[in-house]
């Protein structure tokens, strides 16, 4: 976010419910605002129809809720926001939030994705669209709530009284005093002067990390048709041995060669993901079986016709072609 690197960025916050924003990222948002950062903000549940900052004024009854935010978005320096009535999957016309989520990001080009609220679906929902789009995504937490070893801390100091503004217009939901937040309860919370936030490791690089130089690429191509021909070597050699089971002979070199060279290029393909790498390595598992397939001037053949030797000779071929020709692999969310 703006506040770690000092240059100013487009962030996207998703909270659970107004009045989140103020009470876990409001000296953030005010800052970021002041530093001319670009601040987006989603409400994922009200229980009601969506609203949007031009749509925010006295309604009847349900009016008086969207006024509220629309003083904390005042307070905070906040044009671009939204509360969402968020359903299933958008049925009644309410908003689908991996949907709602994902064009906000999109709109505004967001460089960080930040999230406050306790929901599962909404916090997966959000963290897979930011790993997606390869930008960081943090968890919006109170400082005694974070992992010391992941924690991001804001100071906020300086901006604790826009903080406060936004608080007081949910009148509904706590009391500002001068020492701090009285809620229903009767408990009283300080407005801390530090914002934390916990960063969600990807569960894939971002789009353009860590891309092989070409060296690399080369290098590992290398390694993988030298691991590609010794295990065509390795299976030729054993394909044909068996083990006597009663009055049954199980073909149990063939089994594990088969196994081998398929778990190899499965393998492969899920590690790296290099579809020019997985060639190489059946390159050379397929060459190396292709030869040793020949007679030698001897009249020797180490894959002798008949069953075993006609499966080693095919079987590699076929699981090779479908391990090359596999879809891409989407992200998890």
């Amino acid at each position: 976010m703006t506040v770690m690197s000092g240059s100013a960025e487009r962030v996207v916050f998703v909270f659970e419910r107004p009045g989140d924003e103020a009470l876990l990222s409001g000296g953030t948002i005010a800052r970021l605002r002041s530093e001319g950062g670009q601040v987006a903000i989603l409400f994922s549940t009200t229980g009601g129809p969506a609203e949007s900052r031009e749509q925010a004024g006295a309604r009847g009854p349900a009016g008086a809720g969207t006024k509220s935010v629309q003083a904390a978005m005042d307070e905070l320096d906040v044009r671009d926001w939204r509360v969402l009535h968020a359903t299933a999957d958008g049925e009644d016309g309410g908003d689908r939030i991996e949907d709602s989520i994902a064009e906000v990001v999109d709109r505004v080009k967001a460089t960080a994705l930040v999230v406050g609220t306790g929901n599962i679906r909404v916090t997966d929902a959000a963290t897979g669209i930011g790993d997606d789009a390869g930008i960081p995504v943090f968890l919006a937490t109170r400082m005694s709530e974070s992992h010391a070893e992941r924690l991001k801390a804001i100071d906020i100091a300086e901006f604790a009284d826009e903080k406060r503004r936004a608080l007081s217009a949910y009148r509904d939901r706590w009391t500002v005093q001068d020492g701090g937040i009285a809620l229903p309860d009767g408990t009283v919370h300080a407005v801390p002067e530090f914002e934390g936030y916990v960063e969600v490791r990807p569960s894939h690089p971002p789009v353009g990390a860590h891309r092989p130089t070409g060296a690399a690429r080369l290098g590992s191509s290398v390694g993988a048709l030298a691991v590609g021909v010794a295990f065509g070597v390795l299976g030729t050699i054993g394909h044909q041995s068996t083990i006597a089971v009663g009055p049954v002979s199980v073909p149990v070199g063939l089994i594990l060669a088969l196994g081998g060279a398929a778990a190899l290029l499965v393998g492969l393909r899920l590690l790296v993901g290099d579809r020019v790498i997985v060639f190489f390595c059946a390159l050379g598992m397929l060459g190396t079986i292709f030869l040793l397939s020949l007679r030698s001037t001897g009249g020797s053949v180490l894959i002798p016709a008949g069953l075993p030797g006609t499966l080693w000779s095919v079987a590699p071929t076929l699981v090779a072609a479908l391990v090359l020709a596999w879809p891409k692999l989407p992200a998890r969310r």
